[in-house]
């Protein structure tokens, strides 16, 4: 059990790792890049070490991964439309990065939700 949240949490930072990787640089995108978690799943160091710093709850953290979820979806969303309007500096290249990045966000965090579902039925399995 143990085991299987400590993968977890590595996936959360590897993919948070990935994610600031692949920020667009600034004044390429108007909007500022939703993906990049407003400190939550950085905030994860606490929990494996001893940094001094109080961890944010699980709960905190897992909700700020799912608005950059949403974030980076709306932005793909939105620079589709304005890609399909016309309108400039919407470029298919930034298009298709958007798109990529948050399809990659939505398999990540479908992931995150199977590895704890099964957290979740192995804890349940348990003999007493």
């Amino acid at each position: 059990m143990s085991h299987s949240v400590n993968s977890i949490l590595s996936q959360i930072r590897s993919y948070q790792g990935q994610v600031s990787q692949a920020r667009p640089m600034a004044g390429d995108v108007q909007r500022s890049d939703a993906i990049a978690v407003q400190g939550g799943v950085g905030g994860m160091q606490g929990v494996g070490g001893t940094t001094g710093v109080a961890a944010p709850s699980f709960g905190a953290t897992l909700r700020n991964a799912l608005e950059g979820v949403n974030g980076a979806q709306q932005r793909s969303g939105e620079l589709v439309r304005a890609f399909e309007l016309g309108e400039p500096g919407a470029d298919l290249a930034k298009v298709m990065v958007a798109a990529q990045q948050s399809q990659v966000a939505f398999r990540a965090t479908v992931e995150v939700r199977n590895r704890l579902v099964q957290a979740y039925q192995d804890v349940m399995n348990m003999p007493l």
